[in-house]
């Protein structure tokens, strides 16, 4: 039986519908992104461009080896939320466990892995030995914090999955607070460095885990946790990996591109770093009405074909599309304007402005197709087919990037090549997309039993 707290998406107006859905999710996102971006605010408005750099030059690699776990743990939230409609408790119950176990396990390799290996994968990644210290401070202290983070992720996707959507974000507002304010306290009152940057966000997703877990001790709930039952069910744990490893293979995708792109930006030195992460910091809300409706495309699409509607799935799809690019394109033009008021917001040195505007500047004015390529991604996974998607990822946003990359910075050593490597990707896997979208037979994706 279904909770007062589900959505139900395949009947009334498709339109209030998926904005509906969209709302909590983009304020969920966007004190995520806020989260995501103290650190780097208040690191380089207080310790300087130096530690700015430091900063920067870990996100990418943290953003790979994070996103793929969690992506994978992301497909729980499909089987969970499949048999919680059917009524299936004791499923529920068992998919909710093999999913703790998995976050466990995944959470301690990826603590180890984080912890041992960051001074030779920042060596890798020709982090400049004037911010080596630094990045390792930062990279070692916040996979300290993995298992929290990992766990997080796990306890958001169980709740969101049976409705319960209200919470997550609760959760994730108090744990940003507490992390602004422990940034303030550790790097503008007692001066700790920037170690103490990522100690704060450790601090802060340890809270935000534990409120989750709070929650899910609960005996009142359908997904009530206890602790003497975790532990893998074969069967369940097969589902959550169909559904997720797509998802996980293509964060990972996209986050090694980018981590051999900011190692070719950390070959032009500190402020180039410092720029590159403003920027990304910057972007990163640009990407919010993207990921809000590329998420809503995917439960509309998903609940509308399952349910034999077809057409209102086009309306759907034909109306996220829209509205995506439309709020994509807008912020686009505002960040393009306002770079250097943007950028200036992180750190004031001239040459880290100029080579941030310079970025902003290059890819603001291409963010529809940014839009484009996720929304239409989503829609391939609401009509069962998340194998698309992590097909297009792999061949256009990691090989093709990484040789154009690779190339370029070969023969013509010049860190504008870089920042087109975003727009020009960009374009490309949505003309793929787009032809995709117009000429494959999609809507009919469970009818015909589609992976």
């Amino acid at each position: 039986m279904l909770s007062s707290g589900t959505k139900n998406m395949t009947e009334g107006s498709v339109k209030k519908l998926i904005i509906q859905f969209a709302i909590p999710i983009f304020l969920s996102q966007l004190f995520q992104q806020l989260y995501n971006t103290v650190d780097s605010l208040i690191v380089g408005r207080f310790l300087g461009k130096g530690a700015l750099a430091a900063v920067s030059s870990s996100g990418p690699l943290i953003f790979l080896l994070v996103s793929f776990f969690t992506g994978t743990a992301a497909g729980a939230g499909v089987v969970i939320s499949r048999y919680f409609g059917a009524g299936d408790e004791k499923r529920v119950s068992k998919a909710v466990h093999t999913n703790v176990a998995f976050g466990l396990t995944a959470g301690v390799i990826l603590t180890i892995f984080g912890v041992l290996m960051t001074p030779a994968i920042l060596k890798l990644m020709k982090t400049d030995p004037e911010v080596l210290p630094d990045s390792i401070a930062y990279f070692r202290y916040y996979f300290l914090g993995a298992l929290a983070i990992v766990m997080y992720n796990i306890f958001t996707s169980i709740m969101n999955a049976v409705g319960d959507s209200k919470r997550p974000m609760i959760y994730l507002i108090c744990s940003s607070v507490l992390n602004v304010l422990l940034d303030l306290l550790f790097i503008g009152v007692f001066h700790f460095g920037v170690a103490s940057a990522a100690i704060a966000t450790t601090i802060s997703q340890l809270v935000s885990a534990i409120l989750c877990l709070t929650r899910l001790l609960k005996k009142d709930t359908v997904y009530h946790l206890e602790p003497k039952k975790i532990r893998f069910h074969k069967d369940i744990l097969g589902e959550i990996l169909k559904y997720g490893l797509p998802t996980g293979v293509q964060n990972s995708v996209i986050g090694l591109a980018n981590v051999i792109l900011q190692s070719n930006v950390n070959s032009f030195g500190q402020d180039a770093m410092a720029g590159y992460g403003s920027y990304v910091k910057i972007e990163g809300f640009a990407f919010l009405p993207i990921t809000c409706f590329s998420m809503a495309m995917t439960t509309f699409i998903g609940q509308n074909l399952g349910a034999g509607k077809h057409e209102r799935a086009r309306e759907g799809a034909r109306f996220g599309i829209a509205m995506s690019l439309v709020l994509a394109e807008c912020i686009g033009l505002v960040i393009f304007a306002a770079a250097p008021v943007f950028i200036r917001m992180f750190n004031q040195d001239t040459e880290v402005v100029r080579l941030g505007v310079q970025q902003a500047r290059t890819e603001a004015l291409f963010y529809f197709l940014l839009a484009f390529s996720h929304i239409i991604a989503g829609v391939c996974r609401g009509a069962g087919k998340a194998i698309v998607p992590m097909v297009i990822m792999l061949s256009i946003w990691c090989v093709f990037r990484i040789a154009y990359i690779t190339t370029m910075m070969h023969f013509i050593h010049k860190i504008e090549l870089i920042y087109w490597a975003y727009p020009l990707t960009w374009g490309i896997s949505s003309v793929i997309y787009l032809f995709y979208y117009l000429k494959s037979d999609w809507i009919h994706g469970y009818d015909r039993k589609a992976a």
